[in-house]
């Protein structure tokens, strides 16, 4: 028998990664046999929604709907918290009291006085931690004061792109894929540079850059980002070789597009990324990858299983895409070598061990952690971390 769990998280309709995330996430607890039930945040819609916490205003509400449960798993990420640095997610916390597993989509390696504070506030109150990779355990247990038992290493999931890998290629020419919400850091133009250093190729390759602009992002400057790329684009030369594919994704289109590409581009400009979801899709669907040099990108593809290259670098991206071209026989190594290394970013997978974490925390011990329940005023470890 499983426990009943509540997951605190922003939710679909809502456009974000974490979103998503927790939509599949959720969906493959179910599949396993899971009680589960989510408690969104400033959602816009109720389907498939048990209760919406709009902010501090609703915390007694939401604390009341927790206590139903005998876990919760809290997804964070500042951006999403209402408050100073997402302080609303420690308020929240301190209400709680079953069990609970807060999953940590970012562990800022530098961060500001009140990403610490807050950030310290939720290791000291949460009864497991769960990091979505190895960089970012490794940030973790450096920057901050950590229960060594408590953080687990679960990787962010993916869905099966298996029938991407089987799809016939349906472009004439070399083609390379970017996917994900546009913002600025994502490092488009360094792509589209490359793109015009192959033009002594034949057929010339393209380029395609699917999805839709980051809504936040979008809000604030509109689509400057696109234009200033279209204008990059222009001003090369190659307007016809770049193509911008503005919708926000379903697993069924970018299961549809991969299976058209030739190799898959994440030129992020982020030198601290601690994991990509869009990372693991690619390396699930079988690559070949070409990544700058982010955390997350050296420990997935440091063995092989892709290519690595500086950033802001286009000549780099240009050499790793050329080498995929014209030498089919490694490149299908690598295929293989990402397949073997995908089983367990599969979402049954991952699911599964959320599952068990889940149920060794029910049946193991009460609320210990409590942050209304400790002695001193201010959590314990930010007092060691500041003296």
């Amino acid at each position: 028998m499983l426990p009943r769990i509540a997951m605190v998280s922003t939710y679909p309709p809502t456009r974000c990664g974490i979103a998503t995330f927790a939509r599949s996430l959720g969906d493959a607890m179910v599949m396993a046999g899971a009680d589960i039930d989510i408690v969104a945040l400033g959602a816009d819609s109720t389907d498939g929604i048990r209760h919406v916490h709009g902010g501090p205003q609703d915390l007694p509400a939401t604390a009341q709907v927790l206590s139903e449960y005998q876990v919760v798993v809290l997804q964070h990420e500042f951006g999403i918290y209402a408050g100073p640095d997402g302080a609303d997610a420690v308020s929240l916390l301190s209400e709680v009291d079953a069990p609970v597993i807060t999953v940590l989509h970012t562990v800022p390696p530098d961060p500001t006085s009140g990403q610490r504070r807050n950030l310290q506030a939720l290791l000291d109150g949460s009864d497991a931690i769960v990091v979505l990779s190895h960089s970012a355990d490794r940030v973790l247990r450096t920057t901050y004061s950590v229960r060594p038992h408590s953080v687990r290493v679960i990787p962010h999931g993916a869905p099966d792109m298996g029938r991407a890998r089987s799809l016939p290629t349906t472009t004439e020419r070399p083609r390379l894929l970017t996917w994900g919400l546009l913002s600025e850091s994502k490092g488009i133009e360094w792509g589209i540079r490359a793109i015009s250093l192959l033009d002594d190729m034949t057929p010339a390759p393209e380029y395609v850059v699917l999805g839709a602009t980051h809504p936040k992002v979008k809000a604030h400057e509109g689509e400057r980002y696109r234009h200033k790329l279209m204008d990059v684009a222009d001003g090369l030369g190659i307007s016809d070789r770049i193509v911008f594919l503005d919708t926000y994704l379903t697993t069924d289109l970018l299961t549809e597009v991969i299976g058209t590409a030739t190799a898959y581009l994440l030129p992020y400009e982020s030198r601290v990324q601690i994991c990509s979801g869009v990372l693991v899709e690619a390396v699930v669907a079988g690559g070949p990858v070409i990544a700058t040099r982010f955390p997350h990108a050296e420990e997935l593809l440091g063995d092989g299983t892709g290519f690595l290259v500086d950033h802001t670098d286009p000549q780099e991206i240009a050499d790793a895409f050329r080498a995929i071209v014209e030498d089919p026989a490694s490149a299908s190594e690598i295929r293989a070598l990402s397949r073997a290394q995908s089983q367990g970013f599969l979402w049954d997978s991952v699911a599964e061990s959320y599952l068990e974490l889940a149920e060794e925390l029910w049946r193991g011990q009460a609320r210990t952690h409590r942050l209304a329940d400790l002695v001193s005023p201010e959590p314990v470890g930010l007092l060691r971390a500041i003296s």
